[in-house]
């Protein structure tokens, strides 16, 4: 009788023991996540896909041709949009990647020093700071443009460069996501064992913590570059000189101008269309920094 149940719980060869011993899925259950996988990438690449398409044809080619047909007029659409306004749109271009880059760069530094702190230390108070942060990631940012407004016209900055620049470096969601990735990617020991050779908090900080939150960081970057490039209201409440306006703000006054003058729809699309392309390139350069082991560090236990 032992014998028999010995052979009963046995599991069955090249199997693993304790899996379950259940019917593979059925073919038309593992198909279901699959085309709805494909039904939401086409909902989100179609329009894509129409700008890429519309941007190719000329203004008597855009509402008189099938939508997804390309057209012939690509080369003349960059060289009208290049030459409006003495190319204004290139200025837009240039503004938008100051704010998004010295911006994220800025908001990713604020958010290491941060989240590191907040993942390494132990004081009085921290839960509830932390706490305070997370309620700033539920925030909507159309509550804050209106005080920000208020605040950078008591110190005369509005209308500048900084205006847009100073609300982008604190970002909450980027503290949070830097505290999560400290607290996993910088074991406690290795940051202990710096401190026994005697190096500076900043030391550990920098050469120590630093690397191994790199491709964490790498992400907070990319979430606020994207937020920064496409942010609409705050220049909007913040700007009036079309000079220093982002890309966002330049091609909605276009498309405003477009209602009367139909021949700027064209370039509304080709700027649209190019003004993807830089968030495009950035995602496929710095995807190789990203880490599959978000749980990898110097130290395994």
């Amino acid at each position: 009788m032992s014998s028999l149940a010995v052979r009963k719980t046995r599991p069955a060869a090249g199997t693993t023991p304790g899996t379950a011993q259940g019917p593979p899925p059925s073919r038309r259950t593992a198909l279901v996540p699959t085309i709805t996988l494909l039904l939401g990438a086409a909902y989100c690449l179609l329009p894509v896909a129409w700008v890429v398409v519309a941007a190719t044809k000329s203004g008597s080619e855009l509402f008189s041709t099938f939508t997804f047909l390309p057209g012939t007029g690509f080369t003349d659409n960059v060289s009208d949009l290049s030459t409006y306004r003495d190319g204004v749109y290139w200025q837009w271009m240039a503004n938008s990647a100051l704010y998004a880059g010295l911006g994220a760069l800025l908001s990713t530094a604020v958010s290491a020093l941060s989240g590191y702190a907040l993942a390494t230390y132990r004081f009085r108070g921290r839960e509830t700071l932390f706490n305070v942060l997370l309620a700033g990631v539920l925030m909507p940012p159309v509550i804050l443009a209106v005080p920000q407004y208020l605040l950078l016209a008591e110190a005369n900055l509005t209308d500048s460069y900084l205006a847009v620049l100073l609300p982008q470096i604190l970002s909450p969601y980027g503290v949070y996501l830097a505290r999560i990735y400290a607290s996993a990617a910088v074991p406690a020991d290795v940051v202990e064992a710096g401190r026994m050779d005697g190096a500076s908090e900043w030391r550990i900080f920098t050469r120590v913590a630093l690397p191994m939150m790199v491709p964490g960081l790498v992400t907070v970057f990319l979430f606020q570059f994207v937020a920064v490039w496409n942010n609409f209201l705050l220049p909007y409440i913040m700007l009036s000189d079309d000079e220093k306006f982002p890309i966002t703000l330049g091609l909605y006054t276009l498309l405003e101008q477009g209602a009367n003058t139909p021949a700027l729809y064209t370039l509304v699309i080709t700027g649209a269309f190019l003004a993807v392309l830089p968030l495009v390139v950035l995602f496929l350069v710095v995807q190789r920094f990203w880490s599959l082991d978000l749980l990898s560090g110097a130290v395994k236990s």
